[in-house]
């Protein structure tokens, strides 16, 4: 047995598990856990959304933390809004049709009130050092909700946070990313190559590489307030650069709209000419509406991560002491992430065609839409993308850092040297990113990422008596 086929064969096992993973039941999970806590709450997501989004830039004076409401929200949208908006989206419609896109906005809105609950535990269990340093999440709100026979869920959690941010989502995929879309732009040929690791390699990916990693270096090693300082100034640019030229393409080609739409609501229970080809595959229009459910709720989950637990390590920081204005504020990440920037990203690709043209596959769909819809030339339209791209994949390896530090002070009980000791290992994962082929490491960190929303969902559905119980009585006093 060759060693090609041994590699082959651990590939294949691992992309099994992570298609179990990933598969109906932890996707139903969350699904059914954001309608449950949406009941519970009286669909707060949606009466209280305007309240959400003035509370997200308004920050509370006199509450306690090490960042603002908003620093915290940035934080964890550095993490959120990455490559899934732009690359999973593409991959999402290709897959399943127009169709896949009314899916994840319906999963977003419930998701919602699953971010809400992240947010609201996060604030109620954090534990506040007598220095100031804050340390919440999942973690704690298993062990200090649940009472501590539940410890050993929490260090489960916490367990997986480390092995995703070191093995793959934060580091490896982000900067492989990073490096493949500076490296099309600037030299697809590979005409500037070296030979390195055997192999022929572009100088632009080792430029790019060093100096990401440089970058990275000089953010992280200042800790949660230089991420948050960074995150506040970069998501909020890279979200607005996105989602401006994502109007102008909506804007120049607003005939085509209401046809989109229909595409979207027919194609999301099977129907409409455009997805024949997915009913062929999928079995009929029950398949084709299977099919775009299941991979626009996956890769909706995905982006914005709601149920997932990343979030609400974040959102234990905010300086603030209301649980229930902490969780509105992190409800409004679903709500930017998914159902303003994947929705754009997602009709600029319906109108365009893009989805259904032979040849293309993830990015290169959502650049033939930006390509055909924007009045620019195309260099330009690849350009901005790239510059998206970049800008996305670098706040996100920002965001799983900081995410995966704190779950490594909950396992080693606050020891700092080992965090410090970690940050210079994620540097260095940072840095030999651009060079990994393995895929194996990213099918493991995708496990990983999956597995973290077990003990998260069961400790929010234990615990969704004192979310609701403390919400109505919050706002029938309001």
């Amino acid at each position: 047995m060759t060693t090609d086929t041994i590699f082959g064969a651990i590939n294949n096992f691992l992309e099994n598990i992570d298609d179990f993973v990933w598969g109906i039941p932890l996707i139903l999970l969350i699904i059914l856990t954001g309608i449950y806590l949406s009941v519970r709450m009286k669909g707060l997501q949606i009466r209280h959304l305007g309240k959400a989004l003035k509370f997200m830039i308004r920050n509370e004076e006199g509450g306690e933390g090490e960042v603002s409401s908003f620093g915290a929200l940035c934080t964890a949208l550095s993490a959120t809004i990455g490559t899934g908006n732009i690359v999973g989206v593409a991959t999402a419609i290709a897959a399943g049709g127009p169709g896949a896109l009314f899916w994840m906005i319906v999963a977003a809105l419930f998701g919602m009130a699953t971010k809400y609950s992240e947010g609201f535990l996060a604030i109620k269990y954090r534990t506040i050092d007598d220095d100031g340093h804050v340390l919440g999440g999942p973690f704690y709100y298993i062990e200090n909700g649940m009472g501590k026979k539940w410890r050993w869920l929490a260090k489960i959690f916490a367990f997986f946070g480390v092995c995703v941010g070191i093995l793959g989502i934060g580091t490896f995929t982000q900067i492989n990313g990073i490096s493949s879309a500076v490296t099309n732009f600037f030299d697809p040929n590979a005409a500037w190559s070296l030979t390195l690791f055997g192999r022929n390699i572009s100088w632009v990916v080792v430029i790019t590489g060093a100096l990401v990693t440089l970058c990275t270096a000089l953010v992280i090693i200042g800790g949660i307030k230089r991420i948050s300082n960074v995150s506040q100034v970069v998501v909020p640019f890279m979200a607005v650069l996105y989602v401006l030229f994502a109007v102008t393409l909506l804007a120049c080609n607003i005939g085509k709209i209401p046809t989109a739409f229909a595409q979207i609501v027919q194609g999301a229970f099977g129907f409409g000419d455009g997805i024949s080809g997915i009913r062929a595959v999928a079995g009929g229009v029950l398949g084709a509406m299977i099919a775009a459910m299941q991979n626009g709720v996956a890769r909706g989950i995905f982006s914005n991560e709601a149920g997932l637990g990343s979030a609400p390590i974040a959102a234990a920081a905010a300086k603030t002491k209301d649980t229930v204005r902490q969780g509105l504020v992190s409800m409004t990440g679903t709500f930017i992430d998914t159902v303003i920037i994947c929705t754009m990203t997602g009709l600029s690709i319906v109108i365009a065609g893009s989805w259904a043209k032979e040849g293309l596959e993830g990015v290169a769909i959502t650049t033939d839409a930006f390509q055909s819809g924007l009045p620019f030339p195309a260099i330009v339209s690849s350009f901005v993308l790239m510059i998206c791209l970049v800008f996305f994949a670098f706040t996100t390896i920002l965001g799983w850092d900081y995410y995966s530090e704190r779950c490594l002070e909950y396992l080693t009980n606050k020891n700092r040297t080992a965090v410090k000791v970690y940050r210079w290992l994620y540097v260095l994962a940072v840095f030999i990113g651009p060079y990994m082929t393995v895929s194996a490491v990213w099918t493991i960190a995708d496990i990983f990422n999956g597995l973290m929303a077990i003990p998260n969902i069961i400790a929010i559905l234990a615990l969704s008596g004192v979310i609701a119980k403390e919400t109505n009585e919050y706002f029938n006093k309001k």
